[in-house]
């Protein structure tokens, strides 16, 4: 016998349960318990990775990774001398100007808030993949002096405007020596675009920059540089070398700041779905508790009889945790392997569920997403995998202490 004392022990009790079936039942419920929860985690926070970056391309898709906004007068803005010393910093792969101001869009008698941007069509391919999120229209159609405007698809519906119909925008100018006076311009609906994002598609509207610049007052609203890097991921390690480029004066923010609550709620949310989740290892782990209370209950003799022939109170100790052990983490294996089979299968799974129960996760008719997304992590399997391992050698613990206070004599003297 090679092996150590408790691990031979340990595992043979594992093994034999032909006398003691309700023992048997409860360990097979145990295990798994452990791996039904540790399979849940993975998949569902796989499906949150999933929709964060699904998220993530949505925002990104209207979004530049950076900008750089100056709130002084729009001609103070040195477009030139600014996009050279940014075209020149490493991971920069596109530079195009925007203006933003707020402004009141009216139609009969519907008025909305709304953000119009000013955009140079041309060079906007560069910041962002707007392009395909357009429905109706392109963005040829935001020709400089032409006065067209592509809607939010939803702003479009608030309005009850379609393509070729007015739309009067209005922004007030306020004055220091005089009172606020509105300034009115009317435009055509040229195109319409659907983000799948409330915040955009309801508040946004998009003009040729040229437009905006000759329809707002100088000291109306925020100009500046929109960024593009080679890996949106990594921008904010570019941005220290941007705002040293753009010096003092402008503000630089990037993609993860301006949309930082979503991210914090998605971050949030899935913190508590994996607490509420790990709640299912956490019973399993309790069943293991009461397994192994019965059987040091069950094995008092044979405790009595190994501490008589010169067994310690920790090899007692550790046969009983290794029995405990061997239960929960071949659960844990289980549900690891379970959880990535079925995280790296969702595309397949969740059709093959909404045809068997007649029912749909995302209905076309309420979500923008359709489809269940899936993005596995290695780091999401290594910490769900090793909280559950320590659950279950938590479980383990007091059964097996109770195991090695046993007295030999009194668990002899009825014998």
């Amino acid at each position: 016998m090679f092996q150590p004392l408790s691990l031979f022990v340990g595992l043979r009790y594992v093994r034999a349960r032909q006398h003691t079936f309700f023992v048997s039942f409860i360990t097979w419920v145990s295990l798994g318990g452990v791996a039904l929860g540790v399979a849940a985690l993975i998949v569902v926070l796989s499906v949150m990775n999933g929709l964060k970056g699904e998220l993530r391309e949505r925002l990104l898709a209207l979004s530049a990774h950076a900008r750089i906004v100056d709130s002084r007068p729009a001609a103070s803005v040195d477009d030139g001398a600014l996009a050279a010393r940014l075209r020149a910093l490493p991971g920069v792969a596109g530079i195009a100007p925007y203006m933003d101001l707020q402004a009141l869009a009216m139609h009969g008698s519907d008025m909305l808030p709304v953000t119009l941007r000013g955009i140079d069509a041309r060079r906007e391919v560069a910041v962002t993949d707007l392009a395909p999120l357009l429905v109706a229209g392109s963005l040829t159609d935001l020709a400089p002096g032409g006065g067209k405007l592509i809607l939010g698809e939803a702003l479009a519906e608030q309005l009850g405007v379609m393509v070729g119909d007015p739309v009067t925008l209005l922004v007030p100018v306020a004055s220091a020596t005089a009172p606020p006076e509105p300034r009115l311009r009317v435009f055509t609906v040229a195109g319409m675009f659907s983000a799948g994002i409330q915040d955009h598609d309801a508040s946004l509207a998009l003009a040729a920059i040229e437009d905006v610049r000759a329809f707002a007052p100088a000291a109306v609203g925020a100009s500046g540089l929109r960024l593009r890097f080679t890996d949106a991921l990594a921008t904010p390690q570019y941005m220290p070398a941007v705002r040293a480029a753009a010096g003092p004066g402008l503000l630089v923010r990037d993609w993860t700041q301006d949309n930082a609550s979503y991210f914090r709620a998605i971050r949030i949310e899935k913190t508590m779905v994996a607490l509420i989740l790990m709640l299912i290892v956490g019973v399993a782990a309790f069943n293991i508790v009461a397994m192994l209370v019965m059987v040091v209950t069950d094995k008092r003799t044979d405790i009595a009889i190994l501490r008589t022939l010169g067994a310690a109170p920790g090899t007692v100790l550790c046969i009983f945790m290794m029995q405990g052990l061997v239960i929960g983490w071949c659960g844990v294996a289980a549900g690891v392997t379970l959880g990535v089979l079925a995280a790296r299968n969702v595309a397949s799974i969740a059709p093959f569920l909404e045809r068997l129960f007649s029912f749909r996760f995302f209905d076309a008719d309420v979500f923008y997403i359709t489809t269940l997304p899936s993005q596995l992590e290695a780091g999401d399997v290594l910490w769900i995998g090793g909280a559950a391992l320590l659950l279950t050698l938590a479980a383990t613990v007091y059964p097996a202490l109770r195991a090695a206070a046993t007295p030999p004599a009194a668990a002899l003297r009825y014998e």
